[in-house]
């Protein structure tokens, strides 16, 4: 169909109440939960709004992980982006990632800002959370795609990354990468990591 045809149907649907606007261009039809209609993400709105990639952080990187059942009440984003998309003024966002995230998933950029906080905002406790996170890294490519771009990213992830890697036997190639990448007189603080078999090898306090 003619755009503008397309556009004066959705325009008219939106003010039926059909769907809903999040911003200009873009629409959203919600579905019935038990908490009323759902809410469009905050992350996907951005993906369709913007160039630069926007991933999931903080709790609601724990949320799109499936590490908690909790909703923020501003959104949480993370970009590698100098300054916050002025459309995202009711989120928070946290610039200045590293541009090698934009070959991740919504998912994969998640899991890294989870390691960043060192696996603060799971609701799961450490062993449930690392199943968890492993059943992620297991995914064909996921690991090696992940361990790519984290060599861009602060060393405690990287350490993180490395013994999670260790433990679902990840490619020694890739594994060998992510230690050449640590001083190896540092040690980090793993949070709720720590408990990982190989966490006291990857430097862990």
């Amino acid at each position: 169909m003619p755009p503008r045809t397309v556009a004066r149907t959705l325009a008219r649907l939106a003010k039926a109440g059909v769907v809903e606007r999040p911003r200009r261009g873009l629409y959203y039809r919600s579905r019935p939960t038990v908490l009323g209609p759902s809410l469009p993400s905050a992350t996907s709105v951005a993906d369709h709004s913007f160039d630069v990639p926007m991933h999931p952080a903080g709790l609601s990187a724990a949320n799109v992980l499936g590490l908690t059942t909790q909703n923020p009440a501003r959104p949480e984003l993370a970009t590698p982006a100098a300054n916050a998309p002025g459309a995202l003024s009711n989120a928070i966002v946290h610039t200045r990632r590293p541009p090698s995230r934009a070959s991740l998933s919504d998912e994969e950029g998640a899991l890294v800002e989870m390691l960043r906080t060192r696996g603060r905002y799971s609701d799961l406790g450490p062993a449930k959370t690392i199943r968890r996170l492993r059943g992620f890294l297991e995914a064909e490519g996921t690991y090696d795609r992940i361990a790519r771009a984290a060599l861009d990213e602060p060393p405690r992830v990287r350490a993180m990354l490395g013994a999670l890697g260790e433990t679902l036997q990840a490619n020694p190639k890739t594994l060998k990468r992510l230690r050449a990448s640590l001083n190896p007189l540092s040690t980090f603080d793993f949070g709720l990591f720590r408990n990982l078999p190989t966490a006291k090898s990857w430097q862990a306090r």
